[in-house]
């Protein structure tokens, strides 16, 4: 597989429905069953996935600190977008904003490795923290920034052949 530019990348927002994570499979079956709206005009789709937290301890007898592996974080995804008061996905951000809820989400990136092939998708649930608005200089778009919490691992689903 060769590297890929992030143009073409899609990013999707779902409902608050349950996903069940009893295995990899099952979920991304749950996943792939939901209604998408595509968040329109995305220009930055940030970054996110795992990262272990630091834990230390600091031993006496020999005076090292001691790093060790903790609890997975994917990250807070700053996703940001021009601001379109009339696009249903960044509606549907701000509607999410408003709530307490996880909301699923999907990453579509166009990197299928030749024709016949599906591109690689990404599959998790965050809550919408935030989706500021940025005004800036006269000559400058006006954008948002949602900051998606996301709350699960990152779901890969990655390209296939689609011949049968």
């Amino acid at each position: 597989m060769t590297i890929n530019t992030a143009t073409g990348a899609k990013y999707y927002i779902g409902g608050s429905g349950p996903i069940d994570y009893s295995s990899d499979a099952n979920a991304i079956d749950d996943f792939e069953a939901l209604t998408w709206v595509e968040i329109g005009e995305v220009e930055d789709g940030g970054e996110y996935g795992d990262e272990a937290a630091d834990v230390t301890f600091q031993s006496l007898s020999d005076g090292r600190v001691r790093h060790l592996k903790g609890a997975r974080d994917a990250g807070v995804l700053a996703l940001v977008f021009g601001d379109d008061p009339m696009d249903a996905g960044q509606i549907a951000l701000k509607a999410a904003e408003q709530t307490k809820l996880d909301f699923n989400f999907k990453v579509e990136f166009e990197d299928a490795p030749q024709a016949g092939w599906s591109n690689s998708v990404d599959y998790f649930r965050a809550k919408v923290q935030s989706v500021r608005k940025q005004v800036g200089q006269g000559d400058n778009v006006i954008r948002r920034t949602a900051n998606l919490g996301i709350s699960t691992e990152i779901l890969t689903v990655e390209p296939a052949d689609l011949t049968p």
